[in-house]
């Protein structure tokens, strides 16, 4: 008999992994991109709500999939169903070489640079911080979903304790005058649409608690508790901290470095307050890594359980009851990846890819009620389809706009996605398997 993963992982768990895996770097970084497209208060605030109840609208679309069909694989799984097996195959395939991986590669790098801005060392040694950091949850995740779920627990702690300091210390200071933003541009429909990518990106990393939706405890119910609890963190968060750089700099300053919280939180708390969002934004690399590092491994289990990849991807650890080898895999490749300097290229190859699947995956909310429309639903998606509808449309235009506005990341993404599609057929025809799989195979 095949050997499957377990259900051990709670609500308190998978909400972790909601939190953690989305709040990353981008909340210390992206309000000052957004402030030279929206110079004004309640324009920046404004987007930060809009893009928050888009991302909650795909997160619903997710939890009525992942009610449907509670198996390992979350979002690969969905696109099977909905669209056949090599759409899905591309999707993991994306995550493997780039969407994941680069984005592992990326953070690392992040980790590298903002622990040398703490403690400046010869760059050899941020490099050997950044395979550390790989090295480190790797092992983590490999020895247990348990061990991974602490971890990233503890962290997701850790990151909003560090945000709240910034929050409480902003509103304990002198606040700014605002005389300044008077003579601000009028509003424009495009620096809009810039502003609300820039947000999408803080908000990337919510779908991944859908990866391990084959060892949740009660997946019908605490799949969608768990978006539905963590995404509201994460908004909620996320306004209170752009309310507390609001309160403390001038929007033209804001606008005017990369370094927004912790300009916030010097002049707030003096020179700790540097410390304190250094120490805060190591936190969060290292807890949305590990989200990804114990989410994303199931995706190329789930591909290798359908006959879509090497099988020793379908392997469950005797001892640890991971998918060792998917995990070792993943950890060595971002490793590559990570030594190779590509990581800046490889993180904007994975936002576009990334985006065009989220747009396929809550499409498949309606092709699966139109197609299988028998099928127990648990939770079904608030507001369908308008809001399905809407989350596609943006997504497609995000994915457009990318194109326009930076087409060779794109061209470089969709040939990387487009060479899965010879290497599907190759891996089908090794393993000779049936393409068509029972949905509990998993």
């Amino acid at each position: 008999m095949t050997q499957k993963l377990s259900r051990r992982l709670s609500l308190i768990d998978c909400t972790a992994v909601v939190i953690g895996s989305t709040i990353g770097t981008g909340i210390f970084i992206v309000p000052g991109s957004i402030a030279q497209s929206l110079p004004r208060a309640e324009w920046i605030l404004s987007v930060w709500v809009i893009t928050g109840l888009l991302t909650f609208c795909g997160a619903m679309a997710f939890a009525e999939l992942g009610a449907m069909i509670p198996s390992t694989g979350g979002q690969y799984v969905y696109l099977r169903e909905a669209y056949g097996p090599l759409c899905a195959f591309l999707c993991g395939w994306a995550f493997l070489l780039i969407i994941q991986s680069g984005t592992i590669a990326a953070k690392a790098a992040g980790f590298a640079i903002y622990l040398l801005y703490l403690a400046p060392l010869h760059p050899v040694w941020g490099q050997i911080a950044a395979l550390s950091m790989i090295a480190l949850l790797t092992f983590v995740n490999y020895r247990g979903v348990r061990f991974g779920a602490r971890v990233q627990n503890i962290f997701t702690l850790l990151k909003l304790t560090g945000l709240a300091t910034v929050i409480i210390g902003a509103y304990l200071a002198q606040p700014v005058s605002r005389t300044a933003t008077s003579t601000a541009a009028p509003f424009q429909w495009s620096h809009f649409g810039v502003a609300m990518v820039a947000c999408l990106f803080a908000y990337e990393g919510w779908n991944k608690v859908t990866f391990i939706a084959g060892e949740i405890q009660r997946p019908e119910q605490n799949l969608k508790r768990s978006l539905v609890l963590g995404l509201a963190v994460v908004i909620g968060v996320y306004l209170l901290a752009n309310l507390s750089y609001l309160r403390v700099l001038p929007i033209d300053e804001i606008a005017s470095t990369r370094r927004v919280a912790a300009l916030a939180a010097e002049r707030a708390m003096g020179a700790a307050g540097a410390v304190v969002v250094t120490l805060s934004i190591l936190v969060s690399i290292i807890g949305s890594t590990n989200g990804g590092m114990m989410t994303t491994p199931r995706v190329y289990f789930a591909m290798a359980r359908d006959g879509l990849f090497f099988k020793q991807f379908g392997e469950v650890h005797p001892r640890f009851q991971t998918p060792a080898f998917a995990i070792l895999l993943q950890g060595v490749w971002a490793a590559v990846l990570t030594l190779s300097g590509s990581f800046d290229a490889l993180a904007s190859y994975a936002i576009f890819s990334a985006w065009l699947f989220y747009a396929l995956t809550v499409a498949a909310v309606i092709v699966l009620r139109r197609k299988q429309p028998e099928m127990a639903r648990p939770y079904r998606m608030w507001g369908y389809p308008f809001t399905a509808i809407l989350f596609v449309v943006v997504s497609l235009w995000l994915v457009s706009n990318t194109v326009v506005s930076n087409p060779w990341p794109s061209l470089i993404g969709i040939a990387i996605i487009g060479s899965g599609v010879p290497a599907y057929f190759l891996l089908r025809r090794a393993a000779a398997v049936p393409e068509e799989r029972r949905m509990d195979s998993i």
